[in-house]
């Protein structure tokens, strides 16, 4: 079986099948899911650390919301949530790097690399890169964010937790929007804090998860 898409001249063109169909919808699924709760996590720890920014956020969502359901136009508004998911993306992106290989004979940065030469982009890397973001590049700091994504380091192009170009991940503005409304659900219902049992260590192995665990303690308000 096949899905075919019909374009205005009335030429069938030949589509993915059910079974790559099923396929995608996993994959959407299971990265999406997995990649969405990590960067929950590393927002509520960032926060716990920083809790005069997690009460900021909060009067933001109040003030928009009050303890309603969230609007989507409303979120659209929100400024210091926007900045706090931005800056907790560039500390800790889920995908801690991003893997290419060439299809042709190609040359980067004055080197010429030959066809299936597989190229790793170190996301972690270049996010803690003091010659991108300048000083204080481990620092928790939302004015990076201020004018704008382009704006916010040395290069226009060296923000990219969802990567770039043709194959930028599908999901982006949906990531983007789950994580702020389930974000702003939390802050309408609870204030957190680390617990004292917290370690502070990274795991990068496939995601950047929090090496041991988050614990975090949570009071509702």
């Amino acid at each position: 079986i096949e899905i075919t898409a019909f374009p205005d001249n009335g030429q069938s063109i030949s589509g993915m099948t059910i079974k790559e169909v099923v396929e995608e919808c996993k994959l959407f699924y299971l990265a999406g899911t997995e990649t969405t709760s990590v960067l929950l996590t590393w927002r509520m720890i960032v926060l716990s650390m920083y809790p005069e920014w997690q009460d900021h956020a909060r009067e933001e969502v109040i003030s928009l919301f009050g303890k309603e359901k969230l609007e989507y136009e409303g979120v659209n508004r929100l400024k210091t949530v926007t900045l706090i998911l931005y800056e907790v993306l560039r500390l800790y992106s889920p995908a801690a790097a991003f893997f290419r290989k060439t299809y042709k004979e190609i040359k980067i940065g004055g080197i010429t690399y030959p066809a299936g030469v597989l190229i790793e982009l170190p996301l972690l890397l270049m996010n803690h890169d003091p010659d991108i973001w300048g000083r204080g590049v481990h620092e928790f700091k939302l004015e990076r964010f201020t004018n704008g994504i382009s704006q916010a380091s040395k290069n226009p192009s060296a923000f990219l937790p969802f990567s770039w170009g043709p194959r930028i991940c599908i999901a982006q503005q949906f990531a983007l929007l789950e994580a702020k409304m389930a974000f702003c659900t939390i802050l309408q219902c609870f204030e957190f804090e680390l617990a004292p049992s917290y370690t502070h260590a990274v795991d990068n192995i496939r995601l950047m998860r929090p090496m041991h665990g988050a614990q975090i303690k949570i009071r509702a308000i």
